[in-house]
């Protein structure tokens, strides 16, 4: 007898599975036409299944502790980013980072240092009772922006129409590098608390040890070393692949899978030595196509932007289903009458401000608009997310005499750290996902309202051929005498195409001799020009002249029938 086996398993895949399907079907419509992105779909989506709501994806107790929840979220982030930070290195020019480096110089150092410093008063501020060395490392966790969440403006129709090219590639760039260049920024204030936190009570060594392993481990062996080490396998991969490529030795499916392959490859050693994996996924994408070559080989290709959006549904519905929304409103670091109010000084003040100071040294950006455009948009992602559960671990090592309880003056950090971060992450994706849509809902809704609001008796008929005409009369019988009182000149305007309707060469050829006292006749620009009139003439053949239309008429277009034309043409 058949049995149910409504297995974790089974119940996962098949929930991932029907959504990313539902999504499909809808996301051209979604991201092209109404401007949402799938990290936000995705997010209440995952949030739509978790426990908090349908119960159908149960993260804690797939991975049967916190412990093991935290590492499973921190390797799955790891992985993503990892590929996603080697596509954004393809994504560039050739030897982009070399030519615009005077920017990138600029965005990566004071710009950054100021987002982070800004960030950690703003934490340190409305964060009740918190040192100002926890709030450093709260605002490390936040201060790079997100490639995935940068996927919105750099990529699709928003992003081709309205974002400029040299725009979206320096603001993939920065995404890019500034990912990885959060470390330094981390592990400042994390040697300084494990070293002075505690008044030098648990770690002997002081400031001085602290800023010696700061500089030594975390600017030497973990970005230093990553950078070299992803130069070097970028362009190791990037021969290999010419070499094996000329000889017909690749067939085109491992050649579009062969970036993807490296970030996994990178990802896993850089983590078996300790060092930044992140940071060295970015500089191997980008040495790996140094020449453009391999950009442009795959630049109609499909299947890197296939897996990307595979990745981002995949990885924000794993944080709807993990995000501690219940901490958000009960915890015992902040209340939400002040979270809140962090979370929009943040989006407003960690990264706008810098770019408006510093946008007129940027030549990718031409003019305010631009820089508050790119100000605006920093968003707070995945990144972010890693950079918590670096944190948490670090966190778990300042446990005196090898104990399971950490030291006195760190026990509420790790609580501070993940009720902050995770509700920065869920704003910047609600506000940076719903940004562009209200834009353009704000944009259009005048036009709405106006359309809605116009009557029948406002509409005028609109015909192809003849010349601009001012009507005789604006009496609808036709039978208003016209008087010098309130009469205007002939008005003679150019003729442009209008919405959808086409005016094709024969109708545009068309010359409509008699003009009906209601209507406004329109003949092609080049007629009026080519037999110009004196006024006396236009004056002879209107007859007296009349008096200007009300405000608010609507042009109708030839297939649009007039109210009543058709009772009208029966009689």
């Amino acid at each position: 007898m058949p049995t149910l086996s409504p297995t974790n398993f089974n119940i996962v895949v098949s929930v991932l599975g029907g959504w990313i399907s539902v999504f499909g079907l809808v996301s051209y419509l979604l991201k092209e036409n109404f401007y949402l992105s799938e990290a936000l779909i995705s997010l209440l989506a995952g949030l739509s299944f978790s426990p908090h709501a349908a119960d159908f994806v149960r993260p804690l107790e797939y991975a049967g502790s916190d412990e093991n929840l935290n590492a499973i979220t921190l390797y799955f982030t790891r992985l993503v980013l990892g590929v996603q930070l080697v596509l954004a290195g393809v994504q560039l020019p050739s030897r982009y980072l070399k030519v615009e480096w005077k920017a990138l110089g600029l965005l990566l150092g004071p710009i950054m240092t100021a987002m982070w410093i800004t960030t950690s008063l703003l934490v340190w501020a409305l964060v009740p009772k918190l040192p100002f060395l926890h709030a450093l490392a709260i605002g490390a966790c936040v201060t790079p922006t997100d490639p995935v969440l940068s996927n919105v403006i750099v990529k699709g129709r928003f992003a081709d129409h309205n974002v400029p090219k040299n725009l979206q590639k320096v603001i993939i760039a920065e995404s890019g590098a500034n990912d990885g260049l959060g470390y330094p920024f981390l592990f400042f204030a994390l040697y300084l608390i494990k070293y002075i936190g505690d008044g030098g009570v648990s770690q002997s060594g002081g400031a001085g040890l602290a800023i010696g392993l700061w500089f030594g481990e975390t600017w030497g062996y973990t970005i230093l070393l990553s950078v070299a080490y992803g130069a070097v396998l970028g362009w190791i991969a990037k021969e290999l692949l010419h070499f094996c490529e000329e000889r017909k030795f690749v067939d085109r499916e491992s050649f579009l899978v062969f970036a993807f392959s490296l970030a996994l490859f990178i990802t896993g050693t850089c983590g078996m030595i300790g060092s930044d994996d992140i940071l060295a996924c970015f500089i191997a994408g980008n040495v790996f196509t140094w020449d453009d070559w391999f950009r442009l080989q795959t630049l109609d290709d499909s299947l890197q932007p296939t897996i990307d959006m595979l990745l981002n549904v995949t990885i924000f519905m794993w944080y709807g289903a993990v995000c501690p929304w219940h901490s958000f409103v009960s915890n015992g670091v902040i209340p939400i009458y002040r979270l809140i109010p962090l979370g929009i000084l943040i989006l407003l003040f960690r990264r706008l401000p810098f770019i408006l100071a510093f946008y007129k040294k940027l030549s990718q950006i031409d003019g305010l608009r631009q820089a508050i455009f790119m100000g605006f948009f920093g968003p707070i992602g995945c990144s972010a997310v890693f950079y918590l559960y670096v944190t948490l671990e670090f966190i778990n090592t300042l446990n005196p005499n090898g104990g399971s309880e950490p030291r006195r003056d760190v026990a509420h950090l790790g609580e501070a750290v993940s009720v902050v971060v995770w509700f920065m992450v869920i704003c910047s994706v609600v506000v940076h996902g719903l940004s562009i849509p209200l834009s353009k809902f704000g944009f259009y809704l005048p036009r709405t309202i106006s359309r809605t609001l116009s009557t029948p008796e406002d509409l005028i008929s609109f015909r192809l051929g003849g010349r601009v005409a001012v009507p005789r009369s604006r009496s609808r019988d036709h039978t208003a005498v016209n008087t010098p009182t309130d009469s205007r000149s002939v008005s003679v305007r150019p003729v442009y195409r209008i919405g959808g309707t086409i005016i094709t060469d024969h109708a545009a050829a068309t010359q409509i001799s008699t003009v009906n006292s209601s209507e406004i006749v329109v003949g092609p620009q080049e007629d009026i020009e080519a037999s110009p009139r004196s006024p006396d003439e236009e004056s002879d053949s209107l007859g007296n002249k009349s008096p200007p239309p009300p405000p608010g008429r609507v042009i109708r277009f030839p297939d649009e029938a007039l109210p009543g034309a058709n009772e009208s043409r029966g009689s």
